[in-house]
Parts: structure tokens; C-alpha cells; sequence
């Protein structure tokens, strides 16, 4: 049955860079806000792209608290910072005197749908790394404890625990889709994986259809960070076992980080940002990568590393290690006699 009113969206920005703001921006739409009145999406406001600010904002929080305005999905950005001493006041909402914990925690309890943008919402993210002096948290997370801000028993009015569309940033992609899916009524608890990440993008992973597939196949390895060559044995990257559908859903419509020729580093994972070694390095014991493709056993790995090694052609190995396709693909005739 069609919606007759729309969905109502606030959008809440805590602690971080509001970088997943930015992201949201890129959308693929020349009409940003067209594309979500046609889902029958109403945004509330959003500190990035409303024009209401002070009063006007407090105004429609206490218009929510007050049950004047329905709140279908509340969106928090940032991680949520707990302190000093558990009381909030590292940040507080500008011309409210109450800490944006404050805010949060009674909103969501007004929501029929929690969605935490961006890993510091879901999982604390970069802003609960190192010593954590503000002690940042996620909203139902802390790295992969659960628990955060809101509690691991938190559920939404609509049943559904915190929405976590984690990303650093999140692919507006993501955002759009996770939205319009509650919109629509069809983001379940079967929609979500086991850390609540919609399984529109959390069922893929970053490997699938990544530009370097070929060298990883045959194990060519980069060696460097202008090479062409596969990424995971010795420049770090995670994309076998992250996931997210970045190269299949390119950003801005033709870029991931892995043809942009960066490493994967697992930023919609848990504690991505203290992977207890350099970004730009995979750790090794007894030459063989610590973190494995997702589902294979390490015996596995170590079989066919070995055969692919063997087996790799002369072409893969050169352009493995240039910036530059060295050896283009035979002619072969390709049909059967």
C-alpha cells in the first residue's frame, strides 16, 4: 500500500569531519531533494543542507519530543562522545545548553527507524581511536562490542535495532538506497547483516569486481603503490575481505579506492582505524598474510597461492610491478574447430 504521508527524516551531525555530509552530496541525482520527495521523503532538517539554524532547529527537536511532528528515521553522523566523566558536555548542541548525547537518546527513543551514518556512528570510528579522551562511541556499537550510546537491547519504534550504514565515508549510494528502503516500508531485520548493516551493499565485498582481479588470481603482487598489481600480499589491502560493494557501485559513477590505487582499509568494519599495523602494509607470519580472503582456510590459500604463482603469465608479471600496462593481451581466435 502507497504511502499518503511522507517519511519523515532528521538528520543529527555529532563528532567527526562530516565527511558522510560531503559523500551525500555526490549522490548520482541532479536534483538532490526531488530524488527524495519522489520516494515521499521529507528531511526535517539536516545541518548540511536546511536553512533553518538556532531557534528554528530546537524548534522542530522539541516539535518531535512533543509528538507534533512524527520522526520516521533519525540519522546521526559522528561518533557520540560521552565525555568528561560520562556527561556529554565535549559536545554540545549550539543553543540548547544539552549535550548532543542528550538529544540523541531521547529522539531515538521517538523514532521508528535509528540509522547511524558513517562508521564513527556505528562503531565509533576514527574519532574512538588512540586513547579516546572524549570517549567516543558508536550508537549501538563500540568497535564490534555491542552496546554504544543507545545500548545493545536498543530497539526502534519499528522494531529494528540501529540501522548501521557504515562507510568512511559512506557511499551516498548507500545512504540513498538504505533511505528509500525504509521509506518503501522494506528494510526488515532480514535486510540487515549481523552487525545491522544493510545487506543491499554488506552482502558483497570490496574484491568483487575490482579493476585487479586478474593479478590476484595469479598473485602478482604490487610492490609499490604505483604498480598495477594485486594490492593484498604487500601493500595491505583488506578488499577480500571487506564488505561493500565499492567496486561494483563506483563512487561518483567511475572511482573506488582500489582503482584509485589505495588499499582497501576495511573502513565499514569494526576498528578499522587501529588495524595494529600501517595502512600501506600487510602483516605476515612465515611469508603468508595474516588476514586471509574471506572463507578460506589458510591451507587453501597457501595451495593456490603457490599453483597461481607458478602459473601466471609472463604479462601478468611484468605489468604487475610497472604503472603502466608493459604487455597487452595476445591475439588468439577464439572460435572452436
Amino acid at each position: 500500500m502507497a504511502r499518503t504521508e511522507p517519511f519523515n527524516v532528521l538528520w543529527l551531525q555529532s563528532g567527526g569531519c562530516g565527511g558522510c555530509s560531503m559523500s551525500l552530496l555526490c549522490a548520482d541525482t541532479t536534483d538532490f531533494h526531488g530524488l527524495l520527495r519522489d520516494a515521499g521523503i521529507r528531511l526535517l532538517w539536516h545541518p548540511s543542507l536546511s536553512l533553518e539554524t538556532g531557534g528554528d532547529v530546537v524548534a522542530i527537536l522539541n516539535d518531535v519530543l512533543e509528538g507534533r511532528v512524527r520522526l520516521d528515521a533519525l540519522c546521526v553522523e559522528g561518533a557520540l562522545l560521552r565525555g568528561p566523566n560520562g556527561t556529554g558536555r565535549f559536545h554540545v548542541l549550539a543553543g540548547t545548553g544539552l549535550p548532543m548525547i542528550h538529544w540523541v537518546q531521547r529522539l531515538a527513543g521517538q523514532a521508528g527507524v535509528v540509522a547511524a551514518m558513517g562508521s564513527c556512528a556505528a562503531w565509533g570510528g576514527i574519532t574512538a581511536g588512540g586513547a579516546n579522551p572524549t570517549d567516543a562511541c558508536g550508537l549501538q556499537y563500540e568497535d564490534d562490542r555491542p552496546g554504544g550510546l543507545l545500548g545493545a537491547g536498543f530497539r526502534s519504534r519499528g522494531g529494528l535495532p540501529v540501522v548501521n550504514v557504515a562507510g568512511c565515508p559512506t557511499h551516498p549510494g548507500w545512504v540513498i538506497d538504505t533511505l528509500m528502503a525504509m521509506a518503501a516500508g522494506e528494510l526488515t531485520a532480514d535486510a540487515l547483516d549481523a552487525l545491522g548493516r544493510p545487506r543491499l551493499y554488506a552482502d558483497q565485498l570490496v574484491h568483487h569486481g575490482c579493476t585487479r582481479n586478474e593479478f590476484y588470481e595469479f598473485k602478482a603482487s604490487a610492490e609499490k603503490p604505483s604498480d598495477l598489481g594485486c594490492m593484498m600480499e604487500h601493500m595491505g589491502c583488506k578488499g577480500t575481505q571487506v564488505h561493500a560493494d565499492c567496486n561494483t557501485r563506483l563512487w561518483n559513477g567511475e572511482g573506488s579506492c582500489t582503482r584509485g590505487g589505495y588499499a582497501c582499509i576495511a573502513c565499514t568494519e569494526p576498528g578499522f582505524q587501529e588495524p595494529g599495523h600501517r595502512f600501506h602494509e600487510t602483516p605476515k607470519i612465515a611469508g603468508i598474510p595474516i588476514g586471509l580472503p574471506t572463507d578460506m582456510p589458510k591451507a587453501w590459500f597457501v595451495a593456490l597461492a603457490s599453483l597461481s604463482k607458478s602459473a601466471t603469465p609472463q604479462r601478468v608479471k611484468l605489468n604487475a610491478t610497472a604503472d603502466h600496462r608493459v604487455v597487452t593481451p595476445s591475439i588468439r581466435k577464439t572460435r572452436l574447430k
